[in-house]
């Protein structure tokens, strides 16, 4: 089935939890995301009101929809329950997480799911070390190890 990874935030951040949540759209939206249409680039999560929103998810308008189509940047409320919503809201009180969307798909009932990831920054360093290792890894594959 359809699924879009943020591969970026891998490469940004250092995950250490992640969380499934349902997300609202609009019918466009939904349409949208089945022909394979979403940019991850900027967006993020944040904690406000007692729920978490996402921010800066672009869907684009749906190519066959009129003038009900969707605003492609618009906050889009995350569906958790509150105890979840409560270990977020502490862990975002630590210094340094933030929560980056990893990945969008439909779930086995057909229903779409993001994929959040408790995350802190990485540094140069750290990203640079990432890099290698994974260059390692592609050189010992392409040897046939």
């Amino acid at each position: 089935m359809n699924e879009f990874q943020n591969r970026q935030a891998y490469h940004q951040y250092f995950i250490d939890d992640k969380y499934v949540a349902g997300i609202m759209l609009l019918g466009t939206e939904v349409k949208s995301l089945r022909d394979g249409r979403v940019s991850f680039n900027d967006s993020f999560c944040i904690e406000q009101d007692g729920a978490i929103w996402i921010k800066s998810l672009h869907i684009p308008p749906y190519s066959h929809g009129t003038v009900n189509n969707h605003d492609p940047l618009r906050d889009r409320k995350l569906l958790l329950q509150k105890r979840e919503i409560a270990r977020l809201r502490a862990k975002m009180k630590e210094k340094g997480y933030t929560m980056v969307p990893l990945r969008i798909f439909f779930n086995d009932r057909n229903l779409v799911k993001l994929e959040i990831g408790l995350a802190r920054g990485k540094k140069l360093h750290d990203k640079r070390d990432s890099i290698k290792r994974r260059e390692q890894d592609r050189e010992l594959r392409r040897q046939g190890h």
